[in-house]
């Protein structure tokens, strides 16, 4: 079976949620990562689910529900260092390896979110 998207590749809705669902915990867990987030984690989940939908291929939850995601800007509020990027693709790596998808799926979904994820450094 091909996939045209990473969206269907990894499984749909599904298998996005899972990825967010894992790797929220960690980034709670995470010294560096933790202070820029709220406790109240369950609004930033469904919002990653969705962009991570509309990102990979998926419906475009993201932007019919809060218009373009503009996410570098959205990020500019929070001191994004380096540092703070590749906590967060490790957080990501670590969520992905805890799912059943293939390690070159795991692979291209970090490569993919590495671009953005050090895009929003600003500090």
């Amino acid at each position: 079976m091909s996939y045209t998207t990473i969206y269907e590749a990894a499984g749909g809705a599904p298998a996005i949620r899972a990825i967010v669902e894992r790797f929220y915990p960690k980034v709670q867990e995470h010294p560096l990562l933790s202070p820029l987030f709220p406790e109240d984690i369950d609004p930033v989940m469904e919002k990653q689910y969705e962009f991570l939908t509309q990102f990979f291929g998926g419906p475009s939850l993201y932007s019919d529900k809060h218009g373009h995601p503009m996410m570098r800007g959205r990020h500019l509020r929070f001191p994004i260092t380096n540092e703070h990027a590749e906590a967060w693709l490790d957080c990501m790596r670590r969520a992905l390896g805890e799912t059943d998808l293939e390690p070159e799926l795991q692979e291209i979904i970090l490569e993919r979110l590495s671009g953005p994820a050090h895009h929003f450094v600003n500090s």
